[in-house]
């Protein structure tokens, strides 16, 4: 038995946390706030095979770029075990992730939800897709490595997230847009799980005002605007950054910044790639990723 989904990778621009629900809940907590997903992800096979030993029933194994931790697969995996009677097989993972670790773009969430949407159809386990999410969702919060990124990317598309929670609690508003590009620029990771520990409480008040404009206006170049307003409020601006987004600005581009990575996005007509692309070239040792929106969000994919 075996499957494959993928899972777009996102970028958060601004978002209020909700953290105050019981912690049994694990469903209701998240957060509000807007970002987008791209066609860049994470694309996790599931391969099922009948166990031949006393040790570990799984193995876990990253293609590309490289996760530091097994915890949110471990997590999604054993909650899937208990669903059936599955002592007798081991769970082969491989998770082709596509994007840079740690720099904002919703690594574990994509781990989280792709292993979810392939467990579920290897394992034959007919899950209705919001509890497929729902299950990624709880493994994130759990694991504190996120909390709106799987109801995103479950979605896809540029979205405002206009209620916390996982996927069939939590709500999306996406947003339709052109037809536009993305361009990221990637210099070094933040731990997500530090910050949300240390930073919250400077975060939450602007995050909340800022739903409420974008609900209004419904405009990425505005949204973008907000990031950046967000970034520098809660002090995530590293002299590269202010720097590079000094030059956007005298140009005329609009960017954003990935919550939480020291990474600058810019969405943009595709006209403007190629001098978005100049300015950004610049800088050495950085990722940069060129993409478009991802409108379709989590799926399971043909094998």
């Amino acid at each position: 038995m075996e499957a494959t989904a993928f899972c777009p990778a996102h970028v958060t621009g601004f978002f209020k946390a909700h953290l105050d629900d019981n912690q049994n809940n694990l469903e209701n907590l998240g957060s509000m706030g807007a970002g987008f997903s791209i066609k860049q992800g994470v694309t996790t096979r599931v391969k099922i095979e009948t166990r031949n030993d006393q040790g570990s029933n799984f193995e876990i194994i990253s293609n590309g770029y490289q996760s530091d931790k097994t915890d949110v697969s471990e997590y999604v995996l054993n909650e899937f075990l208990k669903l059936g009677e599955f002592s007798t097989k081991f769970f082969k993972i491989e998770h082709d992730i596509s994007i840079p670790v740690g720099y904002g773009l919703g690594s574990s969430s994509a781990v989280a939800l792709s292993l979810s949407f392939a467990l579920d159809q290897a394992l034959k386990t007919k899950l209705d897709k919001t509890t497929i999410g729902q299950v990624a969702h709880n493994a994130e919060v759990n694991c504190k490595t996120g909390l709106g990124d799987v109801l995103a990317s479950f979605h896809g598309g540029f979205e405002i997230r206009d209620k916390p929670g996982a996927p069939g609690i939590g709500h999306v508003e996406k947003i339709t847009t052109d037809k536009i590009s993305v361009i990221m620029i990637c210099f070094s990771p933040i731990s997500t799980n530090k910050f949300i520990k240390e930073r919250l409480s400077q975060i939450n008040g602007l995050g909340g005002e800022m739903v409420n404009r974008l609900l209004e206006s419904k405009n990425y170049e505005h949204f973008q605007d907000m990031s950046l307003e967000f970034a520098k409020y809660v002090d995530v601006m590293t002299p590269r950054m202010q720097k590079l987004v000094n030059e956007l600005s005298k140009n005329n581009i609009k960017c954003g910044i990935a919550l939480f990575g020291e990474t600058i996005f810019s969405m943009i007509p595709q006209e403007k790639e190629n001098e978005v692309l100049g300015i950004m070239q610049k800088y050495s040792d950085v990722i940069i990723i060129k993409s478009e929106l991802d409108n379709d969000g989590a799926r399971v994919l043909l094998n």
